[in-house]
């Protein structure tokens, strides 16, 4: 019961920073597009509850900043007037899963006072909202990277360690193979010799594609491990000595299985890939401007001044390390919830 718990704590979580990506364009305040030229580099705003009278406010409230005189990204809270912060406020709009417009954001601010929880990049865009809808991005490619792993995997998997014979040695020498290439290197490699100049929709699919059919090949071995001990228990011999075909076998008596190890690797698999979109993006060869992904944000800190001077530019590496500590937690717990027995 108490891994069962561990597990069901970790998945909520994680299923809570999915919706929070899921549905940037209400959670985010603003456009990640929209640029502030007047705020280039502002820090994080401070959040009131105090002003400077001494007076508690129930409602959270901020100050306008303005640039200090003589000075660049250097500002100041103008005391003069409390913008209140508005829940449910109405904003820029957006589509709601890409379809649905709206326009109601989760917070806001009324006036000319602005607010940037995470502060704003050399454009002045706000940061919080781009690690929102640079999370989309992210995500999206570590979840269909790990699915075409996973299904090449147990495909591969499957077929080598129920038919055996020449056809698993020739799997498993390939497997070998992936195994032992040093898979960053051969990323950067393979990435390199693909097209730069393309469209960001084009670029995020070959970006997926390169990713989801390099790391096929441990999970691969998994499946055929638990394909070679459960095609030799006594149900499934009966079956087949009924005259079941080898298609219902796999699929009644083998596949299930497979499905603890498959959770498990889908959960080790999404970080790991989600990390290699941001190191390709961080460095060139992935999705690039405009269209905002942790590994472009980060990509600010290459400049020497940027990562001295503006530590809020390192934002989306937190979000990178919460979204990756919450699915190793989920894989230790669904590893913990298999050792019990209880899948």
């Amino acid at each position: 019961m108490k891994n069962k718990q561990k597990l069901v704590a970790a998945a909520a979580i994680l299923v809570l920073l999915h919706l929070i990506i899921f549905f940037a364009g209400f959670v985010a305040p603003y456009n990640p597009a929209s640029q502030n030229r007047d705020f280039p580099f502002a820090p994080p705003t401070r959040i009131h509850f105090v002003d400077t009278h001494g007076h508690l406010h129930f409602r959270p409230f901020v100050y306008q900043y303005t640039n200090r005189p003589d000075s660049f990204s250097e500002y100041v809270e103008v005391h003069e007037r409390e913008y209140p912060i508005q829940f449910l406020a109405q904003g820029a709009g957006y589509k709601i899963a890409g379809f649905v417009p709206s326009s109601i954001h989760l917070f806001g601010i009324e006036g000319e006072a602005q607010i940037f929880l995470a502060g704003t990049d050399s454009f002045g865009r706000d940061q919080f909202s781009r690690i929102l809808y640079g999370g989309q991005l992210s995500l999206a490619a570590g979840l269909l990277a790990t699915a075409i792993s996973l299904f090449l995997g147990l495909l591969v998997g499957c077929v080598s360690g129920f038919y055996g014979r020449w056809i698993d040695e020739s799997a498993m020498r390939l497997v070998e193979l992936f195994l032992v290439l040093p898979w960053l290197y051969f990323l950067l490699a393979v990435r390199s010799f693909l097209p730069l100049h393309i469209s960001p929709v084009q670029a995020f699919f070959l970006l997926v594609g390169v990713i989801g059919t390099i790391g096929w090949a441990r999970p691969a071995r998994l499946i055929r491990g638990v394909v070679l001990s459960a095609k030799s228990r006594g149900y499934v011999l009966a079956s087949r000595w009924f005259g079941a075909s080898d298609f219902y076998i796999l699929r009644r008596h083998v596949l299930p299985h497979t499905y603890g190890v498959l959770l498990t690797q889908a959960a080790l698999l999404v970080p790991q890939y989600i990390v290699a979109e941001v190191t390709l993006s961080f460095l060139g060869l992935g999705l690039g401007e405009p269209a905002p992904s942790w590994g472009n944000l980060l990509a600010n800190l290459q400049e020497y001044n940027v990562m001295a001077s503006y530590w809020w530019m390192f934002a989306p590496a937190l979000a990178l390390v919460i979204v990756s500590f919450g699915y190793l937690k989920v894989a230790n717990a669904i590893h913990e919830h298999l050792q019990s027995g209880s899948i």
